[in-house]
């Protein structure tokens, strides 16, 4: 009697681990049975906002070899991708960079490990119903050793065609996902000067992009009808908005599904202004925006006003013709040591990001670096998958559904 219970309860098991794992399989795959909802403008932009950055991950770098621990945080689980969908946020951009991946004497080729680990990670976000970004990030790096993506490069003709073959096997191997995969073009390319943009390395740019989207475009499948996104002159509204030479790209070989009238590219921009305090790694100015109490903690520029009227901007110039705006990065470092309210005037920098960017039809995604305490992005423990920094997530979120 006992053997027979044992044996009732083994096949039970089995019989329990198949479903299991026929479940497993059927998620897994739903990257390749899913239907494709071709979402227009107002659809895209309301599916992905407010979003959030797996930043100094997948694009960081040492001695050229990418690797997700380079910089000091963990390796990526997919736990703490379901802690940002529970606190949130609707989208993951996953920063990567390629660098000694890519096999430059063999056509170009991607190491076939670094893209299995890419596609695990988009997976993470997707299987938990989040809509995911993937790029090429440091690449275009004048100040990393081994960039190539560069604008000011002298051999434009090799660069492009890397560039194009990088692009080509990024797209074969997603071609088959569905709406939830979004391709970014690069991150902040330019010539390293913070001055008026080059011409000749602003067309460079361009080029890049109309590269990025045909290649995508032409590997088939899903690619024809998905969202792409590029971006112009170091993703700098004012060089992407104004007459420095930015230049969209056609979109000649997109799915004739797509009403005419209807675009799918978005422009990318990132917003940290105003620098001094957003990213300056000191404690001289720990306060933005009109509730500021301490003029002398306050930058001389970039408070609310030019907020909105940078993102008015971009409306008329981009989002009324149909092409929405994706805030690749903004945030703010931790100063909090050095000004206790300082935590208080991040979140409420983020809030209006939000909101603003919420009625003039952009996409924000938070900048997270990982790390936390003095001079970090961090919202979250990336090792316990904690929340870090509440007050923030909760100020996105009521900016963003104001």
């Amino acid at each position: 009697m006992k053997r027979k219970c044992i044996a009732i309860f083994l096949s039970l098991l089995l019989i329990c681990s198949t479903l299991v794992n026929n479940i497993q399989i059927t998620k897994a795959n739903t990257k390749d049975n899913n239907t494709f909802y071709d979402l227009n403008q107002t659809e895209i932009v309301n599916a992905m906002g407010p979003g959030w950055n797996l930043g100094n991950q997948l694009e960081s770098v040492n001695n050229r070899v990418p690797e997700e621990t380079n910089w000091g945080n963990p390796v990526i689980t997919e736990s703490l991708i379901q802690s940002v969908k529970q606190a949130g946020f609707k989208s993951v951009r996953i920063p990567v960079s390629y660098f000694s991946k890519i096999n430059d004497w063999n056509n170009y080729t991607i190491d076939s490990a670094w893209l299995d680990r890419i596609q695990q990670v988009v997976d993470y976000c997707i299987n938990n119903g989040l809509y995911a970004v993937i790029n090429i990030h440091g690449d275009g790096y004048l100040s990393m050793d081994g960039s190539w993506l560069l604008c000011n490069g002298a051999d434009q003709t090799t660069i492009k065609k890397k560039y194009e073959r990088v692009w080509e096997q990024i797209a074969t191997r997603f071609k088959d996902y569905d709406e939830h995969l979004l391709f970014e073009s690069m991150n902040e390319e330019f010539d390293g000067t913070y001055s008026t943009p080059n011409r000749t390395y602003y067309n460079n740019i361009n080029a890049y992009n109309q590269i990025f989207v045909d290649t995508v475009r032409k590997t088939g499948g899903n690619n024809t009808k998905r969202w792409l996104i590029i971006p112009g002159w170091n993703t700098d509204i004012e060089y992407t908005v104004g007459d420095y030479g930015f230049q969209l790209p056609t979109d000649n070989y997109r799915s004739s599904s797509i009403p005419s009238q209807e675009q799918r590219i978005m422009i990318s921009v990132h917003y940290y202004s105003p620098w001094d305090f957003c990213g300056a790694e000191n404690g001289s100015i720990t306060q933005w925006g009109n509730q500021a109490t301490d003029s002398s903690k306050v930058a001389s520029y970039a408070g609310e006003d030019y907020l909105v009227y940078q993102f008015n901007r971009l409306k008329t110039t981009f989002v009324d013709k149909g092409y929405p705006i994706f805030v690749g990065e903004y945030g703010s470092i931790d100063k909090s040591l050095d000004d206790s309210s300082n935590t208080y005037y991040r979140a409420y920098f983020a809030k209006k990001v939000c909101e603003i960017s919420k009625a003039n039809g952009c996409i924000p995604m938070y900048w997270d670096n990982g790390y936390n305490g003095k001079y970090g992005f961090g919202l979250f423990n990336r090792t316990t998958k904690e929340i870090t920094q509440q007050t923030i997530i909760t100020a996105i979120m009521q900016g963003y559904y104001s």
